[in-house]
């Protein structure tokens, strides 16, 4: 059995290795815990988004950990990006759907254990940070499943990828929220950012919508929007 940690500042998982920091947010090694304690010590629990979708989050909370999302549709459970804490008392998942590298939590572990299949964009696949992670795809085309769209934008990675399901936009760290005031994550090229923002507003600006899913916030899409014009001003 290979060793697993999972760091308790950012919730990184770190697959075969004990390096001295966090290879994603630099925190020291005192912080990381075992997946096997982990699983122990935090548990998934679901909230309701609306009918069939549902935010996935470790509680207690794991530090600055991402909330993940699960849409079921037609009988399939798919997930957008993924927790940090590994369950085996979740209903099984089909697919994880990634929106970029950074997130990629303990879907190693569900891969393994749901028989899930990894679905992220080929140039996020390439990264350190996903090197011992397997992907059962691989994509670089915008494609549609199970009625969920996704949209490669670029920007804040070279393969971020936005979804969009019925009238929800999954749009995770893109565009990152504080004091109820919406900003490019700064994490990243700002040039290309910008112009993925701009590819943004080209998909969503002829759809009607309900909420945004973002990072670690559930918006109602009026707010949102008001918001996101804002920045391509």
């Amino acid at each position: 059995m290979y060793e697993q940690y999972v760091c308790k500042v950012c919730g990184y998982n770190i697959i075969n290795n004990h390096p001295d920091f966090c290879p994603f947010c630099g925190a020291s090694r005192i912080h990381f815990i075992t997946a096997d304690v982990c699983s122990q010590k935090y548990k998934i629990v679901e909230n309701e988004v609306k009918d069939s979708v549902t935010r996935l989050n470790s509680y207690p909370s794991l530090g600055l950990e991402h909330t993940a999302y699960c849409i079921e549709n037609k009988g399939r459970r798919i997930w957008i990006d993924c927790p940090s804490t590994f369950s085996k008392n979740l209903k099984p998942m089909d697919k994880i759907l990634f929106t970029h590298h950074h997130f990629l939590g303990a879907s190693n572990l569900y891969r393994e254990y749901y028989t899930a299949f990894i679905w992220i964009h080929k140039k996020d696949s390439v990264h350190t940070l996903a090197n011992q992670h397997s992907f059962d795809k691989k994509f670089v085309e915008n494609f549609e499943i199970n009625g969920i769209k996704a949209y490669h934008i670029n920007g804040h990675t070279p393969g971020f990828t936005i979804y969009i399901y019925e009238d929800i936009l999954f749009i995770c760290d893109y565009l990152l929220l504080k004091n109820d005031e919406l900003f490019l994550n700064p994490y990243g090229p700002d040039e290309l950012t910008t112009d993925g923002a701009k590819f943004l507003w080209n998909y969503i600006k002829k759809r009607e919508f309900e909420k945004v899913c973002g990072f670690n916030y559930i918006m109602d899409f009026n707010d949102w929007i008001r918001e996101f014009v804002k920045l391509l001003i």
